[in-house]
């Protein structure tokens, strides 16, 4: 992997970032999801940068970026003028966007409230924030798999048990929710240096809080084309939510890969990112 780190002033705050290729193509923005930081898209950061210029940062919170420590540093809003003003650091007025999980969610809500700053996005496994909310009040189905998040809610005891037994907790969660052999040894071992920086998890943990705790305004339509890619085999989000969070979109086409999980461009790297280089032309 062909890459450089750098640090970049943006909202605010200090963000990490890997980039890779050239700084004169289109700009691409990879947004990680819980509990990854950019070593999430490693399968697809050299792939990618053949024809872009990659960004992938550790969002705040995350790994070796700065961590705000109130709850009200992480709501959407916040979240999604981080990604602007990334571009901004970059040089750039617009970028294409790929987001997963956590990334995804803030991909869709910059889309929506900063249509000026988006080109296209893609979408990997990760629910439009208003479609989440809609199906959690009608589906008991969803609410139990999302057990998870209600937990999260209570203070300092979810930082501890996740801490516990060198994060024995997230380690299972990711081998059990993914295919086998998903993630190797060395993987978790990037994974527990990044979860281990101070104040990382309770910044993770603070997404959940922020979202739980501050209704989301507006209808949140965007118009930018979107591609949303979707592991059937998710066991924390239903597959019915892609096809409830393309309705809002103006132009949206949904691909379901049947045989993998919500860790897709883990498990279906090559696929991935034939799509995403496919569709951002």
């Amino acid at each position: 992997m062909r890459f450089a780190s750098r640090f970049f002033e943006a909202n605010g705050i200090r963000l990490h970032a890997i980039t890779a290729g050239d700084e004169s193509r289109p700009l691409v923005i990879l947004l990680h999801g819980f509990p990854e930081f950019w070593y999430g898209w490693h399968k697809q950061i050299d792939p990618l940068a053949t024809r872009f210029y990659v960004v992938a940062p550790d969002q705040r919170g995350y790994n070796l970026s700065e961590k705000p420590a109130a709850i009200a540093d992480y709501t959407l809003d916040v979240l999604a003028s981080d990604v602007v003003a990334l571009a901004r650091a970059c040089g750039r007025n617009r970028a294409f966007i790929v987001g997963h999980d956590w990334g995804g969610v803030i991909a869709w809500w910059t889309a929506a409230y900063y249509p000026e700053t988006v080109e296209r996005i893609v979408i990997l496994n990760a629910p439009h924030p208003l479609a989440i909310r809609r199906l959690l009040r009608r589906s008991i189905g969803q609410l139990f798999r999302s057990w998870y998040a209600g937990f999260i809610q209570i203070p300092t005891i979810p930082e501890v048990l996740v801490q516990a037994r060198d994060y024995a907790a997230l380690v299972s969660a990711m081998r059990r929710s993914s295919r086998p052999e998903t993630f190797t040894a060395g993987d978790f071992e990037q994974y527990r240096r990044a979860w281990e920086q101070p104040g990382a998890l309770t910044s993770m943990m603070n997404y959940y809080r922020a979202f739980a705790r501050r209704p989301q305004p507006g209808e949140g339509r965007l118009q930018a084309p979107t591609l949303i890619l979707w592991g059937k085999k998710d066991v924390t989000l239903k597959p019915e939510l892609a096809k409830l969070s393309a309705r809002y979109c103006g132009r949206a086409e949904v691909r379901y890969f049947p045989n993998a999980t919500h860790w897709l461009q883990h498990e279906e790297p090559e696929a991935v990112n034939a799509a995403i280089l496919e569709f951002f032309g």
